[in-house]
Protein backbone atom coordinates (compact mmCIF):
# COMPACT_ATOMS: atom_id res chain seq x y z
CA UNK A 1 0.00 0.00 0.00
CA UNK A 2 0.93 3.11 -0.68
CA UNK A 3 2.43 5.98 1.83
CA UNK A 4 2.34 9.84 1.94
CA UNK A 5 6.12 10.29 2.54
CA UNK A 6 6.21 14.30 2.19
CA UNK A 7 3.28 16.63 1.74
CA UNK A 8 0.77 17.72 0.82
CA UNK A 9 1.45 21.31 -0.02
CA UNK A 10 -0.92 23.71 -1.78
CA UNK A 11 0.55 24.91 -4.06
CA UNK A 12 -0.97 27.42 -6.60
CA UNK A 13 -5.20 28.34 -6.16
CA UNK A 14 -7.33 30.81 -7.64
CA UNK A 15 -11.08 31.04 -8.32
CA UNK A 16 -11.54 27.71 -9.88
CA UNK A 17 -8.82 25.42 -9.36
CA UNK A 18 -5.92 24.42 -7.68
CA UNK A 19 -2.57 22.30 -7.78
CA UNK A 20 -1.44 19.62 -4.58
CA UNK A 21 1.86 18.60 -4.23
CA UNK A 22 2.51 14.95 -2.85
CA UNK A 23 5.54 12.38 -2.34
CA UNK A 24 4.37 8.87 -2.13
CA UNK A 25 6.22 5.73 -1.32
CA UNK A 26 5.61 3.64 -4.46
CA UNK A 27 4.04 4.47 -7.48
CA UNK A 28 0.19 5.02 -7.17
CA UNK A 29 -2.57 7.25 -8.46
CA UNK A 30 -3.04 10.60 -5.87
CA UNK A 31 -6.07 11.78 -5.51
CA UNK A 32 -7.72 15.47 -3.75
CA UNK A 33 -11.32 15.24 -3.18
CA UNK A 34 -13.11 17.99 -1.58
CA UNK A 35 -15.75 18.69 0.48
CA UNK A 36 -19.01 19.50 -1.00
CA UNK A 37 -17.56 18.98 -4.56
CA UNK A 38 -14.44 19.40 -6.55
CA UNK A 39 -11.05 17.11 -6.78
CA UNK A 40 -8.52 16.09 -9.07
CA UNK A 41 -6.56 12.71 -10.14
CA UNK A 42 -2.82 12.19 -10.90
CA UNK A 43 -0.81 9.42 -11.46
CA UNK A 44 2.90 9.46 -9.90
CA UNK A 45 6.25 10.43 -11.30
CA UNK A 46 9.43 8.75 -10.86
CA UNK A 47 13.22 10.38 -10.26
CA UNK A 48 15.49 8.71 -8.38
CA UNK A 49 13.67 5.61 -6.96
CA UNK A 50 10.80 8.73 -5.66
CA UNK A 51 7.31 8.80 -5.92
CA UNK A 52 5.32 12.35 -6.51
CA UNK A 53 2.40 14.23 -7.91
CA UNK A 54 1.04 17.52 -8.88
CA UNK A 55 -2.81 17.19 -8.18
CA UNK A 56 -4.64 19.21 -10.39
CA UNK A 57 -8.05 20.04 -8.50
CA UNK A 58 -10.76 21.70 -10.04
CA UNK A 59 -14.75 22.15 -9.87
CA UNK A 60 -14.20 25.00 -6.96
CA UNK A 61 -16.33 27.92 -6.73
CA UNK A 62 -14.93 31.35 -6.38
CA UNK A 63 -15.03 32.29 -2.87
CA UNK A 64 -15.55 29.50 -0.84
CA UNK A 65 -13.35 27.40 1.16
CA UNK A 66 -13.41 23.77 1.15
CA UNK A 67 -11.57 21.31 3.23
CA UNK A 68 -9.88 18.88 1.12
CA UNK A 69 -8.65 15.43 1.78
CA UNK A 70 -5.96 13.22 -0.23
CA UNK A 71 -6.00 9.60 -1.27
CA UNK A 72 -3.25 7.05 -2.54
CA UNK A 73 -4.83 4.60 -4.34
CA UNK A 74 -8.17 5.25 -2.92
CA UNK A 75 -6.78 5.03 0.66
CA UNK A 76 -7.09 8.15 2.71
CA UNK A 77 -3.62 9.61 3.89
CA UNK A 78 -4.06 13.20 5.35
CA UNK A 79 -5.51 14.45 7.44
CA UNK A 80 -3.36 12.04 9.70
CA UNK A 81 -4.45 10.14 11.93
CA UNK A 82 -5.30 12.16 15.25
CA UNK A 83 -4.19 15.17 13.75
CA UNK A 84 -4.49 18.30 16.32
CA UNK A 85 -4.48 20.92 13.06
CA UNK A 86 -7.74 21.83 11.92
CA UNK A 87 -8.82 20.32 8.56
CA UNK A 88 -6.61 21.26 5.15
CA UNK A 89 -8.40 23.92 3.07
CA UNK A 90 -8.02 25.46 -0.77
CA UNK A 91 -9.72 29.37 -0.56
CA UNK A 92 -11.07 30.05 -3.93
CA UNK A 93 -10.38 34.35 -4.62
CA UNK A 94 -13.03 36.78 -6.28
CA UNK A 95 -11.34 39.35 -8.50
CA UNK A 96 -11.56 42.19 -5.94
CA UNK A 97 -10.61 40.29 -2.91
CA UNK A 98 -7.94 41.60 -0.67
CA UNK A 99 -4.81 40.00 -1.15
CA UNK A 100 -2.91 39.14 2.01
CA UNK A 101 0.90 38.63 0.65
CA UNK A 102 3.29 36.92 3.72
CA UNK A 103 6.85 36.49 2.45
CA UNK A 104 10.55 35.87 4.16
CA UNK A 105 13.75 33.85 3.40
CA UNK A 106 15.80 32.09 5.19
CA UNK A 107 14.71 29.24 7.17
CA UNK A 108 16.81 26.02 8.73
CA UNK A 109 15.26 23.50 9.64
CA UNK A 110 14.17 23.51 13.16
CA UNK A 111 14.79 20.33 15.73
CA UNK A 112 12.60 18.22 16.61
CA UNK A 113 9.67 19.14 19.11
CA UNK A 114 10.92 19.15 22.95
CA UNK A 115 14.57 19.97 21.75
CA UNK A 116 16.40 23.04 22.58
CA UNK A 117 16.10 25.53 19.50
CA UNK A 118 19.79 27.12 19.52
CA UNK A 119 18.31 29.68 16.55
CA UNK A 120 15.07 30.60 18.40
CA UNK A 121 11.19 30.32 17.69
CA UNK A 122 10.77 29.80 13.81
CA UNK A 123 8.52 32.07 12.48
CA UNK A 124 6.56 29.93 10.45
CA UNK A 125 5.63 27.35 13.26
CA UNK A 126 4.60 30.44 15.36
CA UNK A 127 2.41 31.60 12.37
CA UNK A 128 0.82 28.15 11.89
CA UNK A 129 0.42 27.78 15.29
CA UNK A 130 -1.43 31.11 15.50
CA UNK A 131 -3.86 29.76 12.64
CA UNK A 132 -4.67 26.73 14.55
CA UNK A 133 -5.31 28.64 17.79
CA UNK A 134 -7.53 31.66 15.98
CA UNK A 135 -9.39 29.21 13.36
CA UNK A 136 -10.96 32.94 12.42
CA UNK A 137 -8.46 34.69 13.00
CA UNK A 138 -6.46 36.76 9.90
CA UNK A 139 -4.41 34.35 7.63
CA UNK A 140 -2.04 34.72 4.71
CA UNK A 141 -3.98 34.05 0.83
CA UNK A 142 0.10 33.05 -0.23
CA UNK A 143 3.64 32.67 1.26
CA UNK A 144 6.53 33.69 -0.69
CA UNK A 145 9.51 31.63 0.11
CA UNK A 146 12.44 34.04 -1.15
CA UNK A 147 15.52 31.79 -0.77
CA UNK A 148 17.20 29.33 1.32
CA UNK A 149 14.55 26.95 1.51
CA UNK A 150 16.73 24.44 2.91
CA UNK A 151 20.73 24.57 3.56
CA UNK A 152 22.43 22.32 1.31
CA UNK A 153 25.75 23.51 2.89
CA UNK A 154 25.08 24.15 6.14
CA UNK A 155 23.26 20.87 7.61
CA UNK A 156 22.07 20.69 11.08
CA UNK A 157 23.35 17.57 13.57
CA UNK A 158 20.93 15.31 12.82
CA UNK A 159 21.40 14.87 9.30
CA UNK A 160 25.11 15.32 9.62
CA UNK A 161 24.93 11.88 11.76
CA UNK A 162 22.27 10.58 8.75
CA UNK A 163 25.34 11.40 6.49
CA UNK A 164 27.98 9.81 8.41
CA UNK A 165 25.84 6.70 8.28
CA UNK A 166 25.49 6.72 4.47
CA UNK A 167 29.31 7.55 3.58
CA UNK A 168 32.78 8.64 5.01
CA UNK A 169 32.56 12.30 5.66
CA UNK A 170 36.05 12.37 5.63
CA UNK A 171 35.62 12.71 1.31
CA UNK A 172 34.36 15.87 0.06
CA UNK A 173 32.07 17.51 0.25
CA UNK A 174 32.09 16.61 3.61
CA UNK A 175 28.88 16.89 5.92
CA UNK A 176 27.48 18.76 3.10
CA UNK A 177 24.94 17.26 0.76
CA UNK A 178 26.24 15.36 -2.16
CA UNK A 179 23.52 13.76 -4.29
CA UNK A 180 19.49 13.67 -5.19
CA UNK A 181 19.02 11.32 -2.26
CA UNK A 182 20.88 13.61 0.47
CA UNK A 183 18.44 16.83 -0.37
CA UNK A 184 15.17 14.62 -0.31
CA UNK A 185 16.92 14.68 3.30
CA UNK A 186 16.75 18.21 3.70
CA UNK A 187 13.25 18.50 1.78
CA UNK A 188 11.65 15.94 5.29
CA UNK A 189 14.12 17.57 7.87
CA UNK A 190 12.18 20.63 7.04
CA UNK A 191 9.09 20.22 5.60
CA UNK A 192 7.81 17.21 7.85
CA UNK A 193 7.83 19.83 11.02
CA UNK A 194 4.23 19.35 11.86
CA UNK A 195 3.28 23.27 12.25
CA UNK A 196 5.35 23.68 8.72
CA UNK A 197 3.63 20.80 7.24
CA UNK A 198 0.09 21.71 7.81
CA UNK A 199 0.74 25.30 7.12
CA UNK A 200 2.38 24.53 3.73
CA UNK A 201 -1.06 21.98 3.44
CA UNK A 202 -3.36 24.95 3.56
CA UNK A 203 -1.81 28.24 2.34
CA UNK A 204 -0.97 28.70 -1.83
CA UNK A 205 3.13 29.23 -1.17
CA UNK A 206 5.51 30.32 -4.23
CA UNK A 207 9.39 29.90 -4.34
CA UNK A 208 12.64 30.97 -5.60
CA UNK A 209 16.39 29.72 -4.50
CA UNK A 210 19.09 31.12 -3.47
CA UNK A 211 23.04 30.44 -3.18
CA UNK A 212 22.49 27.81 -0.02
CA UNK A 213 19.81 25.50 -1.94
CA UNK A 214 22.68 24.78 -3.78
CA UNK A 215 25.83 26.22 -1.85
CA UNK A 216 26.88 29.36 -0.48
CA UNK A 217 27.73 32.25 -2.87
CA UNK A 218 26.74 29.98 -5.84
CA UNK A 219 28.00 31.72 -8.98
CA UNK A 220 29.83 34.50 -7.21
CA UNK A 221 31.88 35.06 -11.00
CA UNK A 222 33.53 33.35 -13.51
CA UNK A 223 36.41 32.45 -12.11
CA UNK A 224 34.37 30.77 -8.78
CA UNK A 225 32.54 28.78 -10.93
CA UNK A 226 36.00 27.43 -12.18
CA UNK A 227 37.36 26.73 -8.93
CA UNK A 228 34.27 24.38 -8.34
CA UNK A 229 33.81 22.86 -11.70
CA UNK A 230 37.56 21.61 -11.14
CA UNK A 231 36.62 19.66 -7.96
CA UNK A 232 35.41 16.44 -8.42
CA UNK A 233 31.84 16.50 -6.00
CA UNK A 234 30.78 19.91 -7.47
CA UNK A 235 28.99 18.32 -10.30
CA UNK A 236 26.88 16.12 -9.20
CA UNK A 237 26.12 18.42 -6.17
CA UNK A 238 24.68 21.07 -8.70
CA UNK A 239 22.80 18.43 -10.99
CA UNK A 240 20.79 17.34 -7.76
CA UNK A 241 20.31 20.67 -6.08
CA UNK A 242 18.63 21.69 -9.41
CA UNK A 243 17.06 18.15 -9.91
CA UNK A 244 15.36 18.33 -6.83
CA UNK A 245 14.60 22.24 -6.73
CA UNK A 246 12.37 21.39 -10.25
CA UNK A 247 10.73 18.99 -8.33
CA UNK A 248 9.71 20.02 -4.35
CA UNK A 249 9.52 23.79 -5.56
CA UNK A 250 9.62 25.00 -9.28
CA UNK A 251 7.07 22.71 -10.16
CA UNK A 252 4.40 23.92 -7.97
CA UNK A 253 5.42 27.41 -8.71
CA UNK A 254 3.53 27.18 -12.11
CA UNK A 255 0.21 27.82 -13.46
CA UNK A 256 -2.23 24.66 -14.59
CA UNK A 257 -2.19 26.26 -17.76
CA UNK A 258 1.47 26.23 -17.86
CA UNK A 259 1.98 22.83 -17.08
CA UNK A 260 -0.16 21.94 -19.28
CA UNK A 261 2.28 23.45 -21.96
CA UNK A 262 5.48 22.59 -20.32
CA UNK A 263 7.68 20.00 -22.50
CA UNK A 264 9.95 18.87 -19.74
CA UNK A 265 6.41 18.66 -17.46
CA UNK A 266 4.96 15.81 -19.91
CA UNK A 267 8.68 14.35 -20.58
CA UNK A 268 8.50 13.32 -16.80
CA UNK A 269 5.32 11.77 -16.82
CA UNK A 270 5.49 9.87 -20.36
CA UNK A 271 8.16 8.06 -19.05
CA UNK A 272 8.78 5.17 -16.04
CA UNK A 273 11.21 7.20 -14.43
CA UNK A 274 11.62 10.67 -15.48
CA UNK A 275 15.21 11.06 -14.15
CA UNK A 276 17.16 11.53 -17.53
CA UNK A 277 14.57 14.30 -18.71
CA UNK A 278 15.05 16.02 -15.59
CA UNK A 279 19.24 15.91 -15.13
CA UNK A 280 19.08 16.83 -18.75
CA UNK A 281 17.41 19.49 -17.69
CA UNK A 282 19.50 20.50 -14.92
CA UNK A 283 22.59 20.31 -17.44
CA UNK A 284 21.21 22.41 -19.66
CA UNK A 285 20.35 25.08 -16.93
CA UNK A 286 24.43 24.47 -16.21
CA UNK A 287 25.95 25.19 -19.28
CA UNK A 288 23.42 27.06 -21.69
CA UNK A 289 21.64 28.71 -18.64
CA UNK A 290 19.53 31.22 -21.31
CA UNK A 291 17.17 27.74 -22.59
CA UNK A 292 16.38 27.46 -18.77
CA UNK A 293 13.90 29.95 -17.39
CA UNK A 294 13.01 29.69 -13.26
CA UNK A 295 11.52 32.80 -12.62
CA UNK A 296 7.91 33.31 -13.25
CA UNK A 297 4.95 35.45 -12.97
CA UNK A 298 1.75 34.81 -10.90
CA UNK A 299 -1.41 37.29 -10.16
CA UNK A 300 -3.08 37.53 -8.21
CA UNK A 301 -6.38 39.52 -8.90
CA UNK A 302 -4.54 43.18 -9.85
CA UNK A 303 -1.51 41.87 -7.76
CA UNK A 304 1.27 40.65 -10.10
CA UNK A 305 4.20 38.72 -9.02
CA UNK A 306 7.12 38.49 -10.52
CA UNK A 307 10.00 36.28 -8.62
CA UNK A 308 12.79 36.61 -10.61
CA UNK A 309 15.78 34.32 -10.31
CA UNK A 310 18.88 36.31 -9.05
CA UNK A 311 21.15 33.28 -9.04
CA UNK A 312 21.24 30.45 -11.81
CA UNK A 313 20.73 33.27 -14.55
CA UNK A 314 23.94 35.39 -13.95
CA UNK A 315 26.31 36.07 -16.76
CA UNK A 316 29.30 35.70 -15.09
CA UNK A 317 32.05 36.75 -17.54
CA UNK A 318 33.73 40.25 -16.07
CA UNK A 319 33.06 42.23 -20.03
CA UNK A 320 29.19 41.41 -19.68
CA UNK A 321 28.90 41.17 -15.71
CA UNK A 322 25.00 41.04 -15.23
CA UNK A 323 22.38 39.69 -13.16
CA UNK A 324 20.07 38.55 -15.92
CA UNK A 325 21.14 37.26 -18.99
CA UNK A 326 19.77 38.87 -21.78
CA UNK A 327 16.76 36.30 -22.16
CA UNK A 328 15.65 36.41 -18.57
CA UNK A 329 16.04 40.59 -18.82
CA UNK A 330 13.84 40.64 -21.58
CA UNK A 331 11.10 38.68 -20.45
CA UNK A 332 11.35 40.40 -17.07
CA UNK A 333 10.72 43.23 -19.12
CA UNK A 334 7.62 42.16 -21.24
CA UNK A 335 6.03 40.75 -18.13
CA UNK A 336 6.37 44.13 -16.05
CA UNK A 337 5.12 46.41 -19.31
CA UNK A 338 2.43 43.98 -20.49
CA UNK A 339 -0.88 44.98 -20.81
CA UNK A 340 -0.69 48.87 -18.58
CA UNK A 341 -3.19 48.98 -16.03
CA UNK A 342 -4.11 45.55 -15.66
CA UNK A 343 -2.29 45.60 -11.77
CA UNK A 344 -2.55 48.03 -8.71
CA UNK A 345 0.35 46.59 -7.38
CA UNK A 346 3.62 45.27 -8.73
CA UNK A 347 5.61 42.94 -6.49
CA UNK A 348 8.61 41.78 -7.55
CA UNK A 349 10.87 39.18 -5.82
CA UNK A 350 14.49 38.73 -5.90
CA UNK A 351 16.26 37.01 -3.30
CA UNK A 352 18.73 39.50 -3.29
CA UNK A 353 17.99 42.97 -2.31
CA UNK A 354 17.75 45.83 -4.95
CA UNK A 355 18.62 48.51 -2.32
CA UNK A 356 21.42 47.76 0.29
CA UNK A 357 23.00 49.94 3.03
CA UNK A 358 24.83 52.48 0.67
CA UNK A 359 28.08 51.80 2.50
CA UNK A 360 27.61 47.88 1.32
CA UNK A 361 26.56 49.23 -1.98
CA UNK A 362 28.98 51.29 -2.51
CA UNK A 363 31.94 48.75 -1.79
CA UNK A 364 30.05 46.34 -3.78
CA UNK A 365 30.19 48.95 -7.22
CA UNK A 366 33.70 49.42 -6.10
CA UNK A 367 34.66 45.59 -5.71
CA UNK A 368 33.07 45.47 -9.28
CA UNK A 369 35.18 48.08 -10.70
CA UNK A 370 38.15 46.02 -9.03
CA UNK A 371 37.62 42.74 -10.25
CA UNK A 372 36.59 44.08 -13.87
CA UNK A 373 40.30 45.59 -14.25
CA UNK A 374 40.00 48.77 -14.16
CA UNK A 375 42.84 49.52 -11.36
CA UNK A 376 45.15 46.90 -13.27
CA UNK A 377 45.71 42.81 -12.63
CA UNK A 378 46.84 43.35 -9.12
CA UNK A 379 43.59 44.81 -8.08
CA UNK A 380 41.55 42.58 -10.20
CA UNK A 381 43.11 39.97 -7.89
CA UNK A 382 42.42 41.43 -4.84
CA UNK A 383 39.05 42.44 -5.72
CA UNK A 384 38.42 38.69 -6.71
CA UNK A 385 39.96 37.82 -3.09
CA UNK A 386 37.45 40.41 -1.27
CA UNK A 387 34.53 39.53 -3.37
CA UNK A 388 34.20 35.94 -2.07
CA UNK A 389 35.14 36.73 1.52
CA UNK A 390 32.95 39.12 1.90
CA UNK A 391 30.10 38.38 -0.05
CA UNK A 392 30.09 40.84 -2.37
CA UNK A 393 27.56 39.92 -5.27
CA UNK A 394 24.40 41.47 -4.57
CA UNK A 395 22.58 43.60 -7.22
CA UNK A 396 25.05 46.51 -6.36
CA UNK A 397 27.86 44.06 -7.99
CA UNK A 398 25.88 43.90 -10.82
CA UNK A 399 25.91 47.85 -11.27
CA UNK A 400 24.46 48.01 -15.24
CA UNK A 401 21.86 45.43 -13.68
CA UNK A 402 20.97 47.66 -10.75
CA UNK A 403 20.59 50.49 -13.05
CA UNK A 404 18.55 48.41 -15.90
CA UNK A 405 15.69 47.67 -12.68
CA UNK A 406 15.88 51.25 -11.95
CA UNK A 407 14.92 52.30 -15.22
CA UNK A 408 12.41 49.50 -15.82
CA UNK A 409 10.57 50.22 -12.39
CA UNK A 410 10.38 54.26 -13.57
CA UNK A 411 8.63 52.89 -16.41
CA UNK A 412 6.09 50.80 -15.27
CA UNK A 413 5.75 53.48 -12.43
CA UNK A 414 5.02 56.33 -14.59
CA UNK A 415 1.98 57.37 -16.88
CA UNK A 416 -1.85 57.29 -16.03
CA UNK A 417 -2.10 53.61 -15.52
CA UNK A 418 0.71 53.38 -13.09
CA UNK A 419 -0.08 51.06 -10.39
CA UNK A 420 -0.34 52.68 -6.83
CA UNK A 421 3.31 50.49 -5.94
CA UNK A 422 6.19 48.95 -6.87
CA UNK A 423 7.20 46.76 -3.85
CA UNK A 424 10.86 44.84 -4.67
CA UNK A 425 10.74 41.76 -2.21
CA UNK A 426 13.95 40.28 -0.50
CA UNK A 427 15.41 38.22 1.71
CA UNK A 428 19.35 36.57 2.55
CA UNK A 429 20.69 39.27 4.69
CA UNK A 430 19.55 37.83 8.59
CA UNK A 431 18.03 41.54 9.10
CA UNK A 432 14.63 43.04 7.75
CA UNK A 433 14.60 46.91 6.63
CA UNK A 434 12.27 48.94 4.26
CA UNK A 435 13.99 51.80 2.07
CA UNK A 436 12.52 54.28 -0.11
CA UNK A 437 14.79 55.19 -3.54
CA UNK A 438 14.27 58.80 -5.24
CA UNK A 439 15.38 59.47 -8.81
CA UNK A 440 17.86 61.46 -9.29
CA UNK A 441 17.61 65.03 -10.97
CA UNK A 442 16.99 64.36 -14.85
CA UNK A 443 16.01 60.68 -15.00
CA UNK A 444 12.47 60.04 -15.17
CA UNK A 445 10.85 59.27 -11.80
CA UNK A 446 7.84 57.05 -11.67
CA UNK A 447 4.40 57.87 -9.69
CA UNK A 448 3.79 54.88 -8.11
CA UNK A 449 5.45 53.82 -4.63
CA UNK A 450 8.26 52.59 -4.59
CA UNK A 451 9.95 50.69 -1.70
CA UNK A 452 12.42 48.06 -0.99
CA UNK A 453 11.02 45.47 1.28
CA UNK A 454 13.59 42.83 3.22
CA UNK A 455 12.91 40.26 5.28
CA UNK A 456 15.35 37.80 6.55
CA UNK A 457 15.66 35.08 8.46
CA UNK A 458 12.35 33.16 8.98
CA UNK A 459 14.59 30.75 10.97
CA UNK A 460 18.36 31.36 11.47
CA UNK A 461 21.29 32.81 13.30
CA UNK A 462 21.60 36.73 13.23
CA UNK A 463 25.46 36.67 14.01
CA UNK A 464 26.43 39.97 15.95
CA UNK A 465 28.97 41.26 13.64
CA UNK A 466 25.68 41.14 11.10
CA UNK A 467 23.53 43.18 13.89
CA UNK A 468 26.49 45.35 14.04
CA UNK A 469 27.40 45.86 10.81
CA UNK A 470 24.41 46.74 8.92
CA UNK A 471 23.61 48.87 11.78
CA UNK A 472 26.65 50.61 10.68
CA UNK A 473 25.74 50.43 7.45
CA UNK A 474 23.19 53.05 7.27
CA UNK A 475 24.64 55.32 9.32
CA UNK A 476 25.69 58.86 7.79
CA UNK A 477 29.27 58.10 8.26
CA UNK A 478 28.97 54.74 6.55
CA UNK A 479 27.64 57.18 3.49
CA UNK A 480 30.67 59.44 3.44
CA UNK A 481 32.81 56.01 4.04
CA UNK A 482 31.14 54.64 0.71
CA UNK A 483 31.83 57.61 -1.47
CA UNK A 484 35.21 57.17 -0.71
CA UNK A 485 35.02 53.73 -2.40
CA UNK A 486 33.01 55.09 -5.27
CA UNK A 487 35.51 57.91 -5.46
CA UNK A 488 38.74 55.39 -5.55
CA UNK A 489 36.79 53.46 -8.44
CA UNK A 490 35.59 56.28 -10.22
CA UNK A 491 31.79 54.48 -10.01
CA UNK A 492 29.19 56.72 -11.73
CA UNK A 493 26.21 58.04 -9.43
CA UNK A 494 23.77 55.34 -9.72
CA UNK A 495 20.18 56.68 -11.06
CA UNK A 496 18.96 56.31 -7.84
CA UNK A 497 19.48 57.68 -4.21
CA UNK A 498 17.81 55.95 -1.43
CA UNK A 499 17.21 55.95 2.40
CA UNK A 500 16.14 53.82 5.17
CA UNK A 501 12.19 54.33 6.25
CA UNK A 502 12.57 51.40 8.81
CA UNK A 503 14.63 49.12 10.80
CA UNK A 504 17.07 47.27 10.34
CA UNK A 505 15.01 44.57 12.51
CA UNK A 506 16.87 41.71 13.83
CA UNK A 507 15.03 38.39 14.32
CA UNK A 508 13.14 35.49 13.19
CA UNK A 509 10.45 37.44 11.54
CA UNK A 510 7.99 37.44 8.62
CA UNK A 511 6.41 40.67 6.40
CA UNK A 512 3.03 41.02 5.61
CA UNK A 513 1.79 42.55 2.79
CA UNK A 514 -2.27 43.68 2.93
CA UNK A 515 -3.38 45.08 -0.66
CA UNK A 516 -6.73 46.34 -0.77
CA UNK A 517 -7.70 48.13 -4.13
CA UNK A 518 -5.30 50.52 -4.89
CA UNK A 519 -3.92 50.82 -0.98
CA UNK A 520 -1.19 48.64 1.05
CA UNK A 521 -0.35 47.89 4.56
CA UNK A 522 2.94 46.31 5.80
CA UNK A 523 3.04 44.45 9.00
CA UNK A 524 6.35 42.79 10.07
CA UNK A 525 6.63 40.58 13.04
CA UNK A 526 9.21 38.24 14.92
CA UNK A 527 8.30 35.11 16.45
CA UNK A 528 9.14 35.07 20.38
CA UNK A 529 9.59 32.62 22.63
CA UNK A 530 7.01 33.25 26.11
CA UNK A 531 8.38 31.63 29.28
CA UNK A 532 5.68 28.42 30.24
CA UNK A 533 3.99 28.89 26.45
CA UNK A 534 4.20 28.17 23.35
CA UNK A 535 6.25 31.22 21.01
CA UNK A 536 4.15 33.93 19.59
CA UNK A 537 4.45 36.29 16.64
CA UNK A 538 4.42 39.83 17.57
CA UNK A 539 3.87 42.97 15.87
CA UNK A 540 7.32 44.76 15.63
CA UNK A 541 6.21 47.75 13.31
CA UNK A 542 2.88 48.90 11.26
CA UNK A 543 2.65 50.73 8.68
CA UNK A 544 0.61 52.54 5.64
CA UNK A 545 2.29 52.36 2.12
CA UNK A 546 0.02 53.62 0.03
CA UNK A 547 -3.91 54.88 0.32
Amino acid sequence: MAGLRLGPLLRYADGSSATVWVEASRPCTAEVRCAEGGGGEAPTFQIEGHHYALVPVTGLTPGTTRAYEVFLDGTRVWPLPDSPFPPSVIRTTMEDDDVRVAFGSCRWASPPTGEKDPVGPDALDTLAARMVGEPEGERPDVLLLLGDQVYADETTDATRRWLAARRDLNDPPGNEVADYEEYTRLYYESWLDPEVRWLLSTVPSCMIFDDHDVIDDWNTSASWLEDMRATGWWQERLMSGLMSYWVYQHLGNMTPDELAADPVYAAVRDTPDGTDVLRALAARADTDSPSVRWSYRRDFGRVRLLMVDSRAARVLDEERRSMLDPGEARWVREQTLDTPGSYDHLLIGTSLPWLLPQLVHDAEAWNAALCRGEKGARWARFGEDLRRKADLEHWAAFPESFAALAELIAEAGSGPQAPATILVLSGDVHHAYVAEPKWRSGARSPQARVLQLTCSPVHNSIPLSIRLGFRFGWSSLARALGRRFAWHARSPLPPVSWRKKGGPWFGNQLMTLTLRGRSARLRLEQARAVRGARPRLETVTESELAR
